[in-house]
């Protein structure tokens, strides 16, 4: 019988649709398949999204030595590139990124940046602006060799933030080169130079925090998607890295303590007997942290200042980057995660003067983001994690990241810090997934990284910190955003370089997590979701993935059409805004009437109504009667047997009929989540998916049959679609109050 009705019902509907029927000028395609965007599938990678069975990629083994001079700041360095070449292709060059030239006089950076004086322009923005120096800094590399296995130097050419190599030979598919480069730089305060790496300088005791990023020459990508990725360092969008082995010598002051990519591998030579065992004791501890060095031990060698030096090697296996941190400032805990089979520790280096914040939270940030990026993803792979404190900072590199959020001088922090070093502390560390193991072209496509960890990232605090839990990141958060001008807005599928610096975050970082939120809990649902997500994470672990890979893969292992939401969501400046614009109401009158009698009058486009309007600003006019005529004999074609249309009309006796005309507004398809609210006060969430747009995506009107009868009707209760305008969301309409009456109220 609920087929039949289902039936009846839709053939009455086709006179309704009628009247929704799309201007052919108005359709923009928004159902269309990507196949015209996306890249045509191919051996390399197919189009399920998964890596072909041709799928390659390069790989650089480093071997190097470095030391850092507490005195001048200098960065020394030589390393040993082994690059194996497994593309089809012979080599005859090869690019090498400079990102410290990004500092260097004369840097595109400077030259490029523009801006606007005014009556009052701050210092800071102004020597942003024009790159005017307000120090002696002299930035930059100083190469000092390039060198083949045997000692002879190579040819090589800089071009900004980018060294090419020329080499003695073609290298061909399955060789490797072994290279040397000598180098230094002098390490900047970051506090003058907005940069990723740097350091902090504490005049109080005299000492400093360094952070050691993009700090050695390294390998650009070549891949199969556009060759070598060479484009410049701006500053704004980040990295492309190639995955490989690294063994790195680090020399600094004998009482310094050093964190960084990998495992140390002479422990002896650097920590004390005490230390090395209270490290053994911190990788049994799974429910708190064990502090190696304390607070008390650190304070003393603030005092002290070792003259002589230490060499500290570390180890790192599959990496696509290394990044250091030292100072003697540091306090040091640890404790250990259970990561499926893997057991890695988590660790935080911070100065006294991140206490007793740090002390407190950072470990279990750690802990709590592995966690959770884990049950999402894979099993962190990795034997550490580090979380080393900087003044305002937030950056990441495989296994360490530097974070902000310092407490008051007298220990005290507001709401705001703790929020503020928890969320960094999970984002910086849930980066180790995304890029450092899903290993995408930060440089191209900023959201593949910042957005998919910004969504996981405020997973992890709604799952392990629901009372500070907010709408950063959720469609309800990226409403005042999206409301914006569109005509100042580009897509999220804009180069991170090319985005104004107002909406780099939000493209980058919010509104790829709104629509992954949107995507889980209301298209999708988490079931379908997290599978595919999942998917997406295992398939192109430890591989170069490109934004066609993400689609295609959550489609194919969800079995969820989404081009739709890619397209509205990603290649588009649309918002969603959807008008509940009409509401009629219906009830059935009992009397039958016979289609075939020619005499017949019905109002064309509503459910053969009587001739009067029941469309208005609120229910009070009542029901509008509508007669149900018999199916007429040509909708059965073949068919010989007939429906019984007096049961269709026996299943409507009483009920109440509602005729929604809904209106896109903002130019973004949505599914519709409709709140019902009942005269008895009860109420009811509808779900309609996204796809009753794809016949006219401008305005559609469906009908619902209650058995209740209606008081209220809102769109988006919840505030989960990221609807822009909420007084259009909403039947009987409500007056907007003027500030003037607000005011009366008030007062």
């Amino acid at each position: 019988m609920r087929l039949l009705f289902a039936i009846i019902l839709t053939c009455v509907l086709i006179r309704v649709s009628a009247q929704t029927q799309p201007d052919a000028k108005s359709w923009k395609g928004k159902f269309e398949q990507l196949d015209q965007v996306l890249p045509t599938p191919n051996s390399y990678r197919t189009g399920s999204g998964a890596p072909g069975q041709n799928y390659w990629q390069q790989r650089a083994d480093y071997v190097i030595n470095v030391e850092v001079d507490d005195k001048t700041q200098l960065l020394t360095g030589s390393e040993t590139v082994t690059y194996h070449n497994n593309s089809p292709e012979s080599l005859t060059f090869l690019w090498l990124q400079l990102d410290q030239n990004i500092l260097a006089d004369n840097n595109m950076t400077s030259q490029t940046k523009t801006g606007v004086v005014r009556d009052s322009v701050p210092a800071g923005f102004f020597n942003m602006m024009t790159g005017v120096k307000t120090s002696d800094y002299k930035g930059g590399y100083t190469i000092k060799s390039v060198k083949d296995a045997a000692g002879k130097s190579l040819p090589y050419t800089i071009n900004q933030t980018m060294m090419r190599v020329d080499l003695p030979a073609a290298l061909k598919t399955g060789e490797k080169f072994t290279f040397s480069v000598e180098w230094s730089y002098t390490e900047y305060n970051r506090q003058i130079f907005n940069q990723r790496g740097g350091y902090e300088y504490f005049p109080e005791d005299g000492n400093y925090v360094y952070t050691f990023a993009q700090w050695f020459p390294r390998m650009c990508v070549f891949d199969d998607y556009e060759g070598w990725q060479n484009k410049q360092f701006l500053g704004q969008s980040e990295f492309a890295l190639v995955f490989g082995n690294y063994r790195v010598r680090i020399t600094v002051p004998a009482d310094h303590i050093v964190g960084a990519t990998g495992t140390i591998q002479n422990p002896k030579d650097v920590l004390s007997k005490e230390q090395i065992e209270r490290l053994e004791k911190a990788k049994k501890s799974f429910d708190k942290p064990v502090f190696i060095v304390t607070q008390e031990e650190a304070v003393q060698k603030e005092k002290t200042k070792a003259t002589k030096k230490a060499t500290w090697e570390f180890y790192a296996e599959n990496v696509r980057d290394f990044a250091f941190a030292s100072s003697r400032k540091f306090i040091w805990d640890a404790q250990s995660v259970k990561a499926g089979d893997k057991t890695p520790l988590a660790m935080s280096l911070y100065p006294k003067e991140g206490n007793p914040l740090w002390e407190k939270e950072s470990t279990k940030a750690i802990k709590n983001a592995l966690e959770i990026y884990s049950e999402r993803t894979f099993n962190y792979p990795y034997p550490v994690a580090y979380s080393i404190h900087t003044a305002n900072q937030g950056m990441e590199y495989p296994m360490i990241c530097f974070n902000g959020s310092r407490p008051n001088k007298d220990g005290t922090y507001s709401q705001q810090k703790l929020v503020g070093l928890v969320q960094v502390v999970v984002h910086e560390v849930g980066h180790n997934f995304f890029p450092m193991i899903v290993n995408s072209d930060e440089r191209q496509w900023t959201w593949m990284d910042e957005g998919l960890n910004t969504f996981l990232e405020k997973e992890t605090v709604r799952v392990r910190y629901p009372e500070l839990y907010s709408s950063h990141g959720t469609p309800k958060g990226i409403v005042p955003f999206m409301k914006g001008d569109k005509a100042q807005m580009r897509p999220i599928m804009t180069n991170g370089d090319d985005m104004r610096n107002n909406e780099f975050g939000a493209n980058g970082y919010t509104k790829p997590s709104a629509a992954l939120t949107l995507l889980r809990e209301t298209v999708m649902g988490p079931e379908l979701f997290d599978k595919a997500f999942k998917e997406y994470s295992e398939r192109w672990a430890f591989k170069h993935p490109k934004p066609a890979d993400f689609f295609r893969t959550m489609e194919d292992a969800s079995g969820v059409d989404l081009d739709w939401f890619w397209r509205g969501w990603f290649y588009s400046v649309d918002n969603v805004d959807v008008a509940v614009d009409e509401v009629k109401w219906f009830q059935l009158k009992t009397e039958q009437i016979d289609p075939e009698k020619k005499n017949l009058k019905t109002k064309k486009g509503d459910l053969v109504a009587e001739n009067k309007s029941s469309a208005g600003t609120d229910f009070s006019s009542g029901p509008q009667p509508f007669t149900m005529t018999n199916t007429p004999d040509q909708m059965y074609g073949e068919f010989k047997s007939r429906i019984n249309d007096n049961d269709v009309r026996k299943k409507l006796e009483g009920k109440n009929i509602y005729q929604v005309k809904f209106k896109n507004v903002g130019g973004l398809v949505t599914p519709l989540v409709i709140e019902w609210t009942y005269k008895d006060g009860s109420k009811e969430i509808e779900r309609i998916p996204a796809e009753i747009w794809r016949i006219n995506e401008n305005e559609v009107v469906k009908v619902f049959v209650k058995e209740k009868e209606v008081v209220n009707i809102v769109l988006d209760p919840n505030f989960e679609l990221a609807d822009v305008e909420m007084s259009n969301n909403v039947f009987p309409k409500k007056t907007t109050e003027s500030r003037f009456d607000q005011f009366k109220k008030n007062n």
